[in-house]
């Protein structure tokens, strides 16, 4: 469809002042909080100590994050608003929040718990972490936010793809495959050409399609209409069912099956009526089953083509599915097709071609997702350089003071590297959680009402436990990097203003 469209760069003036616009409202919302503290301290107490500690103190509060999270649940039981899920996005937005804030009083739980024996860099760097919560609560919410976004959006293409391969290997078990054209009703078959196609010795058996569309209701995008060959029962050959069957009864009229696009638009059930405007009448079906079609973003209708041909009197086809004689290949079948009169015109393929196109495209059109949460990675690992950097800065002269007790440059910064491992490794357990909870939103509740499809859950383990065991290195490694730099002072200048 889009074969001959070429894309152009335009810049959304308008949008990207929206978003900078955005940014500094955010900035100062971040930093009104602070303000006012500052603000409000007695000059006295300010200059003591440890004073920055005090506003991080009552942030460890239970019942925000908890409220945030309830209200994240609700709204994802809502329905999309002319459909688009923005109940969907505000619960992942309140899930988020709510997780983040929820991380000062988690943080204090845990390390409160966390034993104090082993060595003295673990030691410090457990009691630094317990009585600073501050520190925790700055670098895990930079950690959290961009990790459990990342593990949401893994899990749900993660779960998209080995959701599309399943339906794939369902909905290709012939050997070969061929249509008229990429729309599927812009150009068709004669019968002759079917008898013929038939009449091969190469072919064991055939089942052709008839496609167009149909219109339910003048306010939606019309339905896609695929009348095809059934099977002597009287059901598909081929059908990724979702869900029970309906039993058909004597007096029921032909059965149809309804795509869950449809489902979801039309709000049809299996057992229920449906019409259908067939050869210039509304003909009666009962809908049979609902099916999940990852082509049709609008919906599909899916009948008998010898009912079709009775209602229509069209006997065109458009594609067809074909099991091969034993011991043919696909290439013999394709050129005994080709010899056949208009066998020039239909597209042939066999699955696994057609299969590892699909999923190329599909990695093609997600690996900007990819490449987003490399991005989110990064994000997460500057919020905790940064936070950390900050911090080591702050406590010059505790390291001066611990180097005239005697402990060695090595042990602080051991020290400092087990405290932004021990915040990392924290970070990426919340985040895993929360982002596992967010990837259920995104699954069954955004995708299905963006694209009207449903998907199994299927979370990719192996790719979270190594980003998980890259993102605790590179946290290792940025806490200790940025506390070289504040150990490299020496002893006496690092207390000198204590003097």
């Amino acid at each position: 469809m889009f074969r001959s469209v070429a894309p152009s760069l335009g810049f959304p003036a308008a949008g990207a002042l929206a978003y900078l616009a955005a940014g500094v409202v955010i900035a100062l919302a971040g930093a009104l909080l602070p303000a006012l503290d500052a603000a409000r301290s007695a000059p006295a107490q300010a200059l003591k100590a440890g004073d920055e500690q005090r506003f991080f103190s009552r942030a460890a509060v239970f019942w925000p994050g908890i409220g945030l999270l309830a209200v994240g649940a609700g709204l994802a039981q809502l329905g999309p608003v002319g459909g688009i899920p923005v109940f969907g996005y505000l619960a992942i937005g309140c899930l988020l929040i709510g997780g983040i804030l929820l991380m000062p009083w988690i943080s204090q739980a845990v390390f409160a718990r966390l034993p104090l024996t082993g060595g003295v860099p673990y030691a410090l760097a457990l009691a630094q972490l317990r009585g600073a919560p501050g520190q925790a609560m700055v670098s895990l919410s930079a950690i959290v936010a961009s990790f459990s976004l990342m593990v949401a959006m893994a899990i749900m293409v993660a779960s998209l793809r080995t959701s599309l391969e399943g339906w794939l290997d369902a909905v290709l078990p012939a050997d070969l495959y061929f249509r008229t054209s990429p729309a599927g009703e812009t150009g068709w078959l004669e019968p002759e050409f079917e008898a013929g196609v038939k009449a091969l010795p190469q072919v064991q058996r055939a089942e052709f399609f008839r496609s167009g569309r149909i219109t339910l209701d003048p306010r939606r995008p019309p339905l896609a209409l695929i009348a095809r060959d059934l099977a002597r029962d009287g059901t598909p050959l081929i059908f990724p069912l979702v869900g029970a069957a309906y039993e058909r009864r004597p007096a029921d009229p032909p059965p149809a099956w309804i795509s869950e696009a449809v489902a979801d638009l039309y709000g049809y059930r299996p057992g229920d009526r449906l019409d259908l405007p067939l050869g210039g009448a509304q003909r009666a079906f009962v809908v049979s089953g609902v099916w999940r079609d990852y082509l049709r973003q609008f919906g599909a209708v899916v009948i008998d083509r010898a009912r079709y041909v009775e209602y229509t009197g069209d006997r065109r086809v458009n594609d067809a599915t074909l099991w091969l004689a034993p011991g043919v290949g696909a290439d013999a079948a394709i050129r005994a097709l080709r010899a056949l009169p208009g066998g020039t015109l239909p597209e042939m393929a066999a699955p696994a071609e057609i299969r590892r196109v699909s999923l190329r495209l599909f990695d093609r059109t997600f690996a900007v997702t990819y490449a987003l949460e490399a991005v989110a990675v990064l994000v997460g690992l500057f919020g905790l350089s940064s936070s950390v950097a900050a911090i080591v800065l702050s406590r010059r002269r505790e390291f001066g003071m611990l180097r005239h007790l005697g402990m060695p440059r090595a042990q602080i910064g051991a020290m400092l590297t087990l405290e932004g491992g021990l915040l990392a490794l924290l970070g990426v357990v919340a985040g895993l959680l929360l982002g596992g909870v967010i990837s259920l939103v995104l699954v069954y509740v955004v995708n299905r009402q963006s694209f009207n499809w449903g998907m199994e859950l299927h979370p990719p383990y192996a790719l979270l436990g190594a980003l998980s065991c890259v993102l605790v290195a590179l946290a290792l490694l940025t806490a200790y990097l940025s506390g070289r730099e504040a150990t490299g002072i020496g002893p006496v200048r690092a207390v000198k203003e204590d003097w």
